[in-house]
């Protein structure tokens, strides 16, 4: 699901919003491999220049998930269902919850908003 919904945003933000990067990270890097990783975006048509998939070691992956206040990646392939924005200096600026009606949307235009105000 949550695929699918940084899929659509990637193809919200082409074009003059093109210099969104995206992030996603496993929770299971006993199974998600590169080549795993590599064959899951070839099937979600993923822009690799814009979208990278990272996998691990198990206690680095689960101090991003804890630095982005995510969830804990401790081997129980639970993982949080939220996206985070960060701007071009490395600060937060929202989390959006996926099972909010509308977060797409708004995590767009919040992203459009800092495209016009870089700071």
């Amino acid at each position: 699901m949550m695929t699918r919904q940084m899929r659509q945003l990637q193809d919200s933000t082409a074009g003059p919003m093109g210099d969104v990067e995206m992030v996603s990270f496993t929770v299971d890097p006993a199974h998600d491999t590169p080549p795993v990783l590599a064959d899951y975006a070839r099937h979600y048509r993923v822009d690799p220049a814009r979208w990278r998939f990272l996998t691990g070691d198990l206690s680095r992956l689960n101090a991003v998930g804890l630095a982005f206040k995510l969830n804990t990646v401790d081997g129980n392939l639970d993982h949080s269902t939220r996206f985070v924005l960060v701007d071009r200096r490395g600060r937060v600026r929202g989390y959006y919850a996926t099972s909010e009606d509308g977060f797409l949307p708004r995590l767009t235009r919040d992203i459009r908003q800092l495209e016009r105000d870089p700071s």
